[in-house]
């Protein structure tokens, strides 16, 4: 399934479940809060949870691109491209930084 049929499955199950469609402050605290879930279960070595709080956090992230018209698909594509065009360049400290100038 493509992330457009998903983000419009994801509108779709928060809309037939009388789900928020309309604060979106709250959609990104809830994404948040997921991702915070998922990086428990990591720290406490249960890999199974750490996918289905993964899966949580982006179906949060689809409704808000849909609730959003944001076409998330087109985003991804466009910034992973720009992200291959970028140089980056290690600093003594081992930390990675992008190039000045660089996309």
């Amino acid at each position: 399934m493509n992330i457009e049929t998903l983000q419009k499955r994801v509108y779709q199950n928060k809309l037939n479940k009388g789900f928020n469609v309309t604060d979106v402050c709250m959609e990104f605290c809830c994404a948040h809060a997921e991702l915070g879930e998922a990086s428990d279960a990591y720290i406490y070595k249960n890999k199974e949870d750490v996918g289905e709080e993964l899966a949580d956090a982006m179906i949060y992230i689809l409704g808000i691109a849909e609730i959003l018209k944001i076409n998330l698909s087109e985003k991804i594509t466009r910034k992973m491209e720009k992200n291959e065009k970028r140089i980056y360049s290690q600093d003594t400290n081992g930390v990675w930084s992008k190039v000045e100038g660089s996309s």
